[in-house]
């Protein structure tokens, strides 16, 4: 499997162990063909807007949301949990560490103890 292929998630899947990346190889896969569906319908959403006409007949008009906002609200689902998966698969290592962590894991909160 190549970094491109891998996309962003590269660096988590390459810094697993062997048992982890047996594990979360296919979940990666996933998360990056729903990347590039997601990015695709935003793009569509954009041109045509979230909501569409439809014909019901020969005097039946209306509105309704478009069928590229529901998809895109399954996969976005879809997507989340496969992030949180993902965490748990790779564990720390997935999440970046950013200052207001390590001041909380350092316990200079300030408050009372």
């Amino acid at each position: 499997m190549s970094k491109k292929q891998l996309g962003r998630f590269w660096p988590i899947y390459d810094g697993g162990s062997d048992e982890q990346k047996a594990k979360g190889l296919h979940l990666v896969q996933n998360l990056v063909f729903i990347e590039e569906q997601l990015t695709q319908l935003q793009g569509e959403i954009r041109e045509k807007g979230v909501v569409s006409e439809y014909q019901n007949g020969e005097n039946q008009w209306g509105t309704r949301k478009s069928p590229e906002v529901d998809v895109y609200n399954a996969l976005l689902k879809n997507y989340i949990s496969g992030i949180k998966q993902l965490n748990e698969i790779f564990g720390e290592q997935a999440q970046a560490e950013d200052e207001l962590t390590e001041f909380l894991k350092n316990g200079r909160g300030g408050g009372a103890k």
